[in-house]
């Protein structure tokens, strides 16, 4: 294939429905970008349906079922005439794909169409590698990267290769792997207003391990996790940028860091 060429893919076109998730469109929409350029030159038609809204995971692990299936129709409904659904978050993916059979096996009129739309959602990352067979990148990224495995995209998903075997073939960019990479960062959706003072002990942890990489920038597949530790940096002082892996392997890194204006 052309050295120019976007992305390595021997697959015939997709219709892929994004779902684009709420911190990415509350917080840092240039990840959502990020991820339909990655799409778009993977040879995907590329829609981000406008019913859409969250996936229902906050009201899932706080125990309000009854909020988490009717948020899992919605989405149910708005995604279930895609090829696929993509998200560029592990634990949003996870969320349709591992729990909503689940959580609507009772539901006669639900259940076979909640299977249908998790058997056709990825995490982004995944979906290229796994799906559409892209092993290379013509992307560039001068600097010195270490990366943080989302627990959800990690133990659901089976996520951890893939993203490295795409930042392996971005030029300029050197991977230093932090300890514990597939430590929690202590985000955890709920868990870091439930359990505050677990939380903070557990960033705090995985903020020495990043700055101990040597590693100038942190990057991770999940913009909670991202924020989560972007924060810490900043009221810690230790000099690591917090990007969302799209945005480098989309080469859109243009924007500020992620946490650059977090308040001490």
């Amino acid at each position: 294939m052309p050295q120019d060429s976007p992305l390595e893919s021997a697959y015939a076109p997709a219709r892929v429905g994004l779902f684009v998730t709420c911190l990415v469109d509350a917080m840092r929409p240039s990840v959502g970008f990020a991820a339909v350029k990655l799409l778009e030159d993977a040879g995907c038609a590329v829609e981000v349906p406008r019913a859409q809204t969250c996936c229902g995971q906050p009201a899932y692990n706080s125990g309000d079922r009854a909020d988490s299936q009717a948020l899992a129709r919605q989405t149910i409904e708005a995604f279930e005439g895609f090829d696929y659904v993509v998200a560029p978050s592990g634990s949003c993916a996870a969320m349709i794909r591992e729990h909503y059979p689940a959580l609507l096996a009772e539901d006669p009129a639900w259940s076979a169409r909640a299977q249908h739309v998790a058997a056709r959602t990825y995490e982004l990352t995944s979906f290229l590698t796994d799906v559409r067979g892209v092993s290379a990148l013509a992307a560039r990224f001068e600097g010195t990267v270490t990366y943080h495995d989302g627990c959800s995209g990690l133990r659901e998903l089976g996520v951890r290769e893939q993203p490295r075997q795409l930042l392996a073939s971005v030029r300029g960019l050197t991977l230093n792997e932090m300890r514990d990479s597939d430590v929690c960062c202590g985000f955890g959706g709920t868990f870091c207003v439930k359990f505050s003072d677990i939380s903070n002990t557990m960033v705090s942890d995985k903020i020495d391990g990043i700055a101990k990489s040597g590693a100038r920038t942190l990057l991770a597949g999940d913009l909670g996790c991202l924020l989560n530790m972007a924060g810490k940096l900043k009221r810690t002082g230790v000099p690591v940028e917090a990007r969302h892996v799209a945005e480098v392997l989309a080469e859109m890194t243009d924007d500020p860091a992620i946490g650059e204006a977090a308040k001490d």
